[in-house]
């Protein structure tokens, strides 16, 4: 499980930009614990696999 800042410093980003992905809806998955959020490496690595180039043309059957 991560941190948010631990996740922020994985990802390069800054920790604002994790509450901003999630409030539009388009951040990884997390887990409210002890008034923080965790996120489980595994949904972490799910959300980036989803955000891959070509991804979505895979999902729609219409990669080349």
């Amino acid at each position: 499980m991560l941190t948010t800042s631990e996740l922020a410093a994985y990802l390069g980003v800054k920790v604002q930009t994790i509450y901003d992905l999630r409030s539009e809806g388009r951040g990884p998955i997390a887990i409210p614990v002890g008034g923080g959020l965790r996120f489980r490496v595994s949904d972490v690595r799910a959300w980036l696999d989803g955000r891959r180039e070509g991804a979505a043309a895979a999902a729609r059957g219409t990669e080349f």
